[in-house]
């Protein structure tokens, strides 16, 4: 069953109606699967809201292969875009897909309060479940060590940059920032010269933490410390002042910040793409989204590896995307939604056929094929459907060598794992009363934000 944009919720409810009466297995309190009168099992799998129609194309067309090969199944796609804010309501109000991805943060606790499927079963009996790359399948196990979830991107932060302005500041866009002197110097001379922002800060939507915990990493610094059960806030710490005066100069002193103080994940990329941005950080495939959702020029785009302190504990922030599965769909629905997992996500970096049909329909829709990814299997199969679908290659990847060329010898560090999205919330008040008040105090700032993120990890 295709997806257009113009298939709304209320075409989700008439295909239900149409599709009446429902078979629905006699299994008492447990979930039921959802069967049409033609005994397929109908699965409801997550599509990113806001995606542009090539990329509605390519996901139509690997729905309809999958299809193809799974004639038991009727999958059916549904806009969601994942929110840890609105989640609970949403899974009472049984308006989640069936198949949905979750950061890496929110995996540990989605399963020990049982809101996603234990699928660990059909988990196991994938061929390549034991060639996990351990420090990302871990987001995706329950306390047992059961895998619950399928990691099926990670990623590490990075810098990404706008070539154009680069260029238009006189300043070679082949040879980006390498230390965080240097992001400085280079955004104030693209603020001065092109009166576009030299380097932006996310500060919303839980990212203003994110952004600011990376950094803190980035000149050596952490935010929590874990020794046993207990977790101890370390945001008030000699590495994170140095961020927090970092940012204080460039924008208060170097007026090199641009303008907007609130952007999110979202807002960020926008104006990024729109060319109003020189640098910022994010995780470092964020090139499909940049392309499909942001309409980015391709020959405006850099990344580079994320600039790190001269310090043996400075280290880059990484996380990723799982697969998970509702908990409101019974064995056939679990077993079809592993199958949809295994095809849609990770066939394309596990299976000859399956990368070069992935990467020949996302090719064929105008859609980005080949742009930067941390393995979530071991290195070897990572380069491996490299080679296997490079004839595909659509990006420029001669414009993203500074990251590529770094990104597998960068030390990778855990986000932080208590309360991570409070965590994170408080943190985007610290960094948006840095840039919105000149009368911040750092030590204040960073005094406040220890005393309540401690509070909030004590409260568990």
């Amino acid at each position: 069953m295709k997806f257009t944009a113009a298939a709304s919720r209320s075409a989700r409810a008439a295909a239900v109606a149409l599709v009446l009466p429902l078979a629905l297995s006699a299994c008492g309190s447990a979930p039921d699967d959802e069967v049409g009168a033609d005994g397929k099992v109908r699965l409801r799998v997550a599509l990113d809201a806001g995606l542009e129609k090539g990329a509605v194309d390519a996901f139509n067309a690997r729905v309809e292969q999958f299809e193809a090969t799974h004639p038991d199944i009727d999958v059916e796609s549904q806009e969601y875009t994942w929110t840890a804010a609105s989640f609970t309501a949403q899974l009472a109000g049984g308006t989640i897909p069936d198949v949905f991805t979750v950061p890496f943060t929110d995996g540990r606790g989605l399963i020990e309060r049982g809101q996603v499927a234990d699928v660990s079963e059909q988990i196991g009996e994938l061929p390549y479940a034991g060639a996990l790359n351990p420090n990302v399948a871990e987001a995706g196990q329950a306390a047992d060590g059961k895998q619950w979830a399928v990691p099926i991107a990670a990623y590490g932060q990075a810098l990404h940059y706008n070539r154009t302005l680069f260029t238009q500041a006189g300043l070679d866009p082949d040879r980006p920032p390498t230390t965080w002197a240097e992001v400085r110097s280079a955004a104030r001379l693209i603020s001065e010269r092109t009166g576009q922002a030299g380097y932006a800060q996310m500060t919303s939507g839980n990212t203003g933490g994110w952004v600011l915990a990376t950094l803190g990493y980035a000149f050596g610094g952490r935010v929590e410390r874990i020794d046993g059960d207990r977790a101890e806030a370390t945001i008030d710490t000699p590495e994170m002042a140095e961020v927090l005066t970092t940012l204080r100069a460039m924008r208060w002193e170097d007026n090199s910040m641009g303008a907007n103080f609130l952007y999110d994940w979202a807002g960020i990329n926008q104006d990024f793409a729109a060319g109003r941005i020189g640098m910022y950080v994010s995780g470092g495939g964020n090139y499909g989204n940049l392309v499909t959702q942001n309409g980015l020029k391709p020959e405006d785009y850099g990344v580079a590896a994320l600039p790190l302190a001269d310090d043996p504990d400075a280290g880059v922030l990484g996380g990723g995307t799982l697969a998970v599965v509702s908990p409101k769909i019974g064995d056939r629905g679990r077993d079809a939604a592993v199958e949809w997992i295994d095809f849609y996500y990770m066939g394309k970096l596990t299976d000859r056929e399956a990368a070069v049909a992935d990467a020949k329909t996302l090719a064929e829709t105008g859609q980005p094929v080949g742009a930067p990814a941390l393995p979530v299997l071991d290195r070897a199969t990572y380069d491996r459907a490299r080679e296997w679908t490079r004839e595909y290659v659509n990006v420029p990847l001669e414009q993203m060598a500074p990251y590529t060329a770094e990104m597998f010898d960068q030390p990778l560090l855990t986000e932080p794992t208590r309360s991570t999205q409070d965590v994170y919330k408080i943190l985007d008040r610290t960094v948006q009363a840095l840039l919105t008040d000149s009368a911040g105090d750092v030590p204040t700032l960073l005094a406040e934000a220890d005393a309540e993120v401690q509070a909030r990890i004590d409260r568990g």
